[in-house]
């Protein structure tokens, strides 16, 4: 059984402005909270990037590591990435699209995968969790990026 999620947010912030920060792998340990402790660029190759992820230590002190690919398209604000170290996933695969509306950009995430069938969890246990995970990260995003714009 897949997952899907599919969730958005508007900020009151410009578009290029969003684009910028939302893509800056490396600012991601400050733009998503709690979540990344670090964000290692690998490869850059145009609009090419292949990164490796650490997140925050669990409430058992583990910490997690993979490996992404992430291909933006600038001209059509669109991203699409992948994980390349699939862990428990049999995939993980997100698109985000940025779009210019009034008051703001809107940022959509639009998440698909599946866990191993011998993964410790279920896919709706993950899409439970990676559903409440998005909405608050969505919301840190708007807090982040819109406090950015109004410094600028």
């Amino acid at each position: 059984m897949s997952g899907h999620l599919d969730n958005d947010i508007v900020i009151a912030a410009p578009l290029d402005l969003v684009w910028r920060i939302a893509n800056d792998v490396e600012r991601w340990p400050e733009l998503f909270v709690d979540e990344y402790a670090a964000a290692e660029l690998i490869e850059v190759d145009g609009e090419r990037k292949v990164f490796r992820l650490t997140m925050v230590p669990d409430e058992q002190g583990r910490q997690r590591s993979w490996v992404s690919e992430r291909i933006t398209d600038p001209e059509r604000h669109t991203v699409n990435s992948r994980r390349v170290e699939t862990g428990p996933f049999l995939y993980m695969h997100i698109f985000q699209h940025f779009a210019e509306i009034p008051g703001g950009t809107r940022v959509r995430w639009v998440q698909d995968f599946e866990v191993l069938p011998e993964a410790p969890f279920t896919t709706e246990q993950v899409a439970d969790r990676i559903g409440r995970n998005s909405l608050a990260q969505l919301l840190r995003h708007k807090e982040f990026i819109e406090t950015e714009a109004a410094l600028a």
